[in-house]
């Protein structure tokens, strides 16, 4: 009975050493490759709320300016039209200045600098995520150069020690495993953010396309 309780308390104080791992430290066990797939993960987590903070703010649209610009347009007082969007710092009122400014031309030639300025506007959000990109590519196969190095060392404990243990096998597999992993997730993140702030600009892009037909369709409004 004794027994039967010592081996219940033993399975207790085992399960309980399981728990009470050290993830970071299980972590650093996947070998030297593991530094550089965890600097790779704070450079996107960085990036990701970076370009989401700067997206979500530059793709706000105030409708109440949209408003007063129409009724400027429409009265015909282009230089108060031409004032609120200097003073409005948003892309979609830079855009609607380089068509105001243009006003009096052909329409064709008011669409192309509106097209002009808001292929600018786009780029700016596109900034960075080229980096999003290659680490969604570069992670996973640092995971991989994790991977050979583990079964290298594997093999090299073997023929240096000449012992064919569980605990040599297990240290390599260690390095393999957790390397691979980690370089996986942390490509799958990347590719997740490179994707949907992607997602966020081709939103931000539909806008624009019906602020401007918008914009084009005022124009052709009788002035009041």
């Amino acid at each position: 009975m004794l027994q039967t309780v010592l081996l219940q308390v033993d399975s207790t104080a085992t399960a309980a050493n399981a728990q009470s791992i050290n993830y970071l430290s299980l972590l650093l066990k996947g070998g030297i490759v593991v530094y550089p797939i965890l600097l790779l993960l704070f450079v996107t987590i960085f990036f990701m709320i970076e370009r989401y903070l700067f997206i979500k703010s530059a793709s706000n649209i105030d409708f109440g300016f949209l408003r007063s610009l129409k009724d400027n347009i429409l009265r015909g007082d282009l230089r108060t039209a031409t004032t609120l969007c200097k003073s409005t710092n948003l892309p979609i009122a830079r855009i609607l200045e380089k068509g105001i400014t243009r006003i009096g031309r052909p329409v064709k030639d008011i669409e192309s600098a509106m097209e002009i300025q808001a292929n600018l506007e786009v780029s700016k959000m596109e900034k960075n995520m080229g980096y999003l990109g290659l680490i969604a590519g570069v992670a996973p196969i640092l995971g991989f150069v994790g991977t050979i190095l583990g079964i290298i060392r594997i093999f090299y404990d073997i023929g240096t020690t000449g012992n064919f243990t569980i605990e040599i096998i297990a240290n390599g597999l260690y390095e393999k495993m957790i390397s691979s992993c980690s370089g996986l997730v942390v490509g799958l993140i990347a590719y997740i953010g490179y994707h949907g702030i992607n997602m966020m600009i081709d939103k931000f892009g539909i806008q624009l396309q019906a602020t401007v037909m918008d914009f084009l369709d005022t124009l052709n409004e009788p002035v009041r």
